[in-house]
């Protein structure tokens, strides 16, 4: 049988972007995206609903991500499925389901020209030299197995 894991997300970030670099200095930005849906219900009320996803990039994919995009603004991402696990500080198992960026898209307008959630007059963020998780935060293990997007060289 065939596998397939693709994603296809247009939304707004929720978060502005934390770049971190893992041990072999491949950049790693997280951020978290809004989808929302609207839709019309059996009776004719107008029904709204938010999806919303942790996402992460790579490489220099990240390091864009990081400089260019912030909280509110649009942003579309081509991606796949990763699952992961870990065990909290507390000793409870712990999962959640992220998004790897293979490719992007900056949507709405560009920076510096205003008009909606895209718009925006702030500079690019200035990129960390190496930032390191906290100390004893309830987090997964560090991406020593992520796979590199298909067709760039990243060094492990």
């Amino acid at each position: 049988m065939a596998n397939f894991n693709k994603v296809i997300l247009a939304g707004n970030l929720t978060r502005d972007p934390q770049l971190t670099y893992l041990p072999s200095n491949t950049a790693v930005c997280e951020f978290g995206m809004a989808m929302n849906r609207k839709w019309k219900s059996p009776t004719g009320e107008m029904k709204e609903d938010v999806c919303f996803v942790d996402v992460k990039a790579f490489g220099k994919q990240a390091e864009t991500l990081n400089q260019y995009m912030s909280k509110g603004k649009q942003l579309l991402v081509d991606g796949r499925l990763r699952y992961e696990q870990w065990e909290g500080k507390d000793g409870q198992k712990r999962s959640r389901l992220s998004v790897v960026v293979e490719n992007f898209q900056f949507l709405g307008a560009p920076s510096g020209q205003g008009g909606g959630p895209g718009g925006s007059t702030r500079a690019p963020r200035q990129q960390p030299q190496h930032a390191a998780a906290p100390a004893g935060m309830d987090e997964p293990p560090p991406y020593d197995d992520v796979q590199p997007p298909a067709g760039e060289d990243i060094p492990f």
